[in-house]
């Protein structure tokens, strides 16, 4: 029996002695790229209970056949910080969603607003991008990825109890974004990060975002940054500082 270095993401409460069917591409990446064999390991883990021990029992045509063990790791709650983006073109969107979900995101929302230019995405796909992301980084969950969603339809019902952290590249860069958020350290615990297309929020969109109280408008330097940079970036600096 092989050791497993390997985990994988199964989108089910597991328990033990479950039997789970692993089918599709994480089937072919098990049988075709690793090659695993009958009473290999595999770590699999559910966003609900946590990360298990498996045993491979069967390697079928159309399926891997795994047996679950014992629990490893129960599950945390991860940090509760949401994205919200405007997509971009689809190789860095999915360097922005890998990074997301590494730095412990919970919830991902692309969001539409009056420039952004990427109007139609593929929600199955950020959601196979976090699950690979979580895989490989050893999260015990995977963010929950929202369809898109109009700009002002997010602020219109926006929950009191959440700041927004709104990257603004037109506001003064003297102040860093490390200087406005010392002040909430320990103090609020549920936050969100709002980055914009590359062509900036339009006034409307800047209008409403100044006159929302649980708006807090940030720099991230005088570089103009892109997208998947600046999501990297933000939402490094809040798990250092806030989390």
């Amino acid at each position: 029996m092989k050791k497993s270095k390997t985990r994988i993401f199964v989108n089910k409460t597991i328990s033990s002695n479950l039997l789970i069917y692993i089918k599709n591409k994480q089937h072919h990446f098990l049988k075709n790229v690793l090659r695993i064999k009958v009473n290999d390991e595999i770590n699999v883990f559910d966003s609900i209970t946590g990360e298990w021990k498996s045993i491979v029992i069967a390697i079928n045509r159309d399926n891997t056949v795994l047996r679950i063990g014992s629990i490893i790791d129960k599950i945390k709650p991860s940090s509760d910080i949401w994205l919200i983006f405007a997509p971009i073109k689809q190789h860095r969107m999915s360097i922005a969603i890998q990074k997301a979900t590494e730095l412990g995101v919970a919830k991902i929302i692309p969001c539409i607003t009056e420039f952004t230019n990427i109007r139609k995405i593929n929600t199955k796909n950020l959601n196979d991008n976090a699950i690979e992301a979580a895989e490989q980084c050893g999260r015990l969950d995977v963010p929950k990825i929202e369809n898109q969603i109009e700009l002002d339809t997010i602020l219109s019902n926006w929950p009191k109890d959440r700041k927004l952290i709104y990257c603004n590249e037109r506001i003064d860069t003297n102040q860093s974004i490390i200087d406005k958020l010392s002040p909430y350290k320990n103090s609020i615990n549920k936050w969100a990060v709002l980055i914009g297309p590359e062509g900036g929020f339009s006034n409307h969109e800047n209008k409403l975002l100044s006159e929302n109280n649980d708006v807090l408008s940030v720099s991230l330097g005088e570089k103009l940054l892109r997208s998947d940079t600046a999501i990297t970036v933000s939402l490094f600096i809040i798990q250092q500082l806030l989390v």
